[in-house]
């Protein structure tokens, strides 16, 4: 999803990498600190890979910086890997909303809705993060009050998406 966010965010216009950065730790939430050590590394691959282009600035001070921009074969990777979004990037929150930030991009809205179909798909089957053998454990099953609380806020969130999703493909 790293690689995903790169492409996406670099998709609205060139950036330099502590730009990209700090706007993908936003998009992962604070919890998630993207450390240098994980992102310039992707961002060598993906250079290396054809889909961004790294040109060297003078920087402010002594130091260079380096600005991105995607090629038009980052644009077409962009886009495949947004149209082809399914299996753990629709059923994996953290994935699912980078997918959800950069759905846009994809020109055709029938292929962004194909996309949502996936998602609602997976959140209309019955799941749960408590089980008594193969049945799913709702709030009103655990008389834990942390794991009921746990369970009415996933309750309520997928209730929330679900009809925004159907509003989105109706």
């Amino acid at each position: 999803m790293l690689e995903l966010a790169i492409l996406g965010f670099l998709a609205d216009g060139p950036l330099h990498g502590y730009q990209l950065r700090h706007r993908i730790a936003h998009l992962s939430g604070h919890a998630r600190p993207v450390s240098d050590g994980s992102i310039y590394p992707a961002i060598s691959r993906l250079v290396s890979a054809g889909l961004l282009d790294r040109r060297t600035e003078p920087g402010s001070s002594a130091a260079q910086r380096h600005t991105l921009s995607l090629t038009d074969a980052g644009r077409c990777e962009l886009l495949r890997r947004l149209r082809e979004a399914g299996g753990l990037d629709v059923s994996d929150s953290a994935r699912y909303f980078t997918i959800l930030a950069f759905l846009s991009q994809l020109p055709d809205i029938a292929e962004q809705h194909a996309v949502l179909r996936r998602r609602l798909e997976f959140l209309e089957q019955p799941a749960s993060f408590f089980y008594d053998g193969d049945r799913p454990l709702g709030a009103e099953d655990t008389p834990d009050p942390y794991r009921r609380g746990m369970l009415t806020i996933a309750r309520a969130a997928s209730r929330a998406e679900r009809d925004w999703l159907r509003e989105t493909l109706a």
